[in-house]
């Protein structure tokens, strides 16, 4: 039974899987943010759900533990299994049933009906529980926000009904499938498809990045906020606080970023206090809370789409500057391979015909110094390479020179 061990603060369980799977592979005597006893409950429960993808390796600090995942056999995200995990209290499976059954066969019944026929179906026992009416009102709501009710006013009353299930899910079965482990919120796919005991198991990744479904929470309530154009409160951690307390930041969301490199997720937010765009990692995310609305939303927006024009990935120059680069490469015939690369991977530059075989790559980039592990990628072809920001150029030359050194000046690897 993977579930068994249930949990009611599932952020503690992000922190652990984070320090021990996403941040490093810690051992029992090294990870020392908690007791080992705390260490070792931890653990187990992890096990519990990821027994079967877990690995173990011996050395001189002690027994490392680590996640062991083969796309080519595992087919479904493992870490969705966490979120299965929320604890519950016997009142709330009780209420579920009891509300679900009073408004069967599309019955409509107000609130105080409601009430009537859970006080009569506790009846039946010796020693019922105590169902105070604030209860069930809370149970109400909360189905109503996850879409099993709605309610309809008549009169002076509130009448409550199912909501049945139209769509024909099984007919979609390969698409969920599909969502679950491509799509950003994938979990909620996973979800849908705990509604059949047989998953489709003939889909399989190249790159699958499973640890990002950590960041679902965090993922859904950000989207949520820029739906409804509201600031949020951001709970941060990152690698340099570990050990210390999160801080907190208050932003306005305003777009999400995959990198299709990492896979790792940003949220693009204008920042308060500094006055500007910028963007956070959703790994270290620890929370999201919504605030008040946001009523010049747009001009921020605006802010954002200025800024898509020039960034090359996630990082802003200190000085919120602009570099201008340029790049010429030689490309030999037969090689049109590498043209169409350099225009698929342009991003916000343009390439331009030099001669024959000479191209232009030109863009003006937020950061250029982002761009140095892609233009190495280029090295051997390189004719000339300029910056607007010197240290760029300075620095892409000293690692040619630091290569020239270990190879040689008439090595092939440069």
């Amino acid at each position: 039974m993977p579930y068994s061990e249930l949990i009611k603060n599932f952020e503690r369980i992000k922190d652990y899987v984070r320090e021990f799977y996403v941040y490093g592979f810690k051992s029992r005597e090294e990870y020392n943010a908690k007791s080992a006893r705390s260490y070792d409950n931890e653990r187990r429960r992890i096990e519990s759900w990821l027994g079967g993808y877990m690995s173990f390796r011996q050395n001189a600090s002690g027994k490392n533990v680590f996640l062991s995942v083969d796309s080519r056999t595992v087919s479904h995200n493992p870490l969705y299994n966490a979120f299965r995990a929320k604890s519950f209290t016997s009142l709330d499976i009780t209420l579920h049933f009891y509300i679900l059954d009073a408004l069967a066969d599309d019955k409509s019944l107000t609130f105080r009906e409601l009430l009537a026929r859970i006080e009569d179906y506790l009846s039946a026992f010796d020693d019922p529980p105590e169902m105070d009416e604030s209860t069930v009102r809370k149970k109400l709501k909360e189905y109503k926000e996850l879409g099993l009710l709605k309610s309809e006013k008549r009169g002076r009353e509130l009448f409550y009904t199912r909501v049945k299930d139209k769509a024909d899910l099984q007919s979609w079965r390969d698409a969920i499938c599909f969502f679950s482990e491509m799509d950003p919120l994938g979990v909620i796919g996973s979800f849908i498809l705990d509604k059949y005991m047989a998953l489709p198991e003939y889909y399989s990744f190249k790159h699958n990045y499973i640890l990002h479904a950590l960041e679902s929470e965090a993922l859904y309530t950000l989207l949520q906020a820029i739906g409804e154009r509201k600031n949020t409160e951001l709970t941060l951690w990152s690698a340099r606080h570990s050990g210390k307390s999160p801080y907190r930041q208050t932003v306005l969301p305003l777009k999400i970023y995959i990198s299709a490199q990492s896979g790792r997720r940003y949220a693009m937010t204008y920042h308060w206090s500094f006055k500007r765009i910028m963007l956070y990692r959703l790994d270290s995310i620890r929370s999201v809370k919504a605030l008040k609305s946001e009523p010049e939303f747009e001009k921020y927006m605006n802010y954002a789409e200025k800024f898509r024009e020039n960034h090359w990935g996630v990082s802003l120059s200190e000085a919120l500057s602009i570099d201008h680069i340029e790049m010429s490469i030689r490309i030999e015939e037969k090689e049109e391979y590498i043209l169409q690369r350099l225009k698929r991977e342009r991003r916000c530059g343009r390439v331009e015909r030099e001669d024959a075989n000479t191209y232009r790559y030109v863009a003006d980039v937020c950061d250029a110094a982002e761009m140095l592990p892609w233009l190495r990628t280029f090295i051997g072809r390189i004719v000339k390479l300029e910056c607007s920001n010197q240290s760029v150029t300075d620095k892409f030359y000293e690692d040619c020179n630091a290569m020239l050194q270990i190879y040689g000046d008439d090595g092939d690897a440069v």
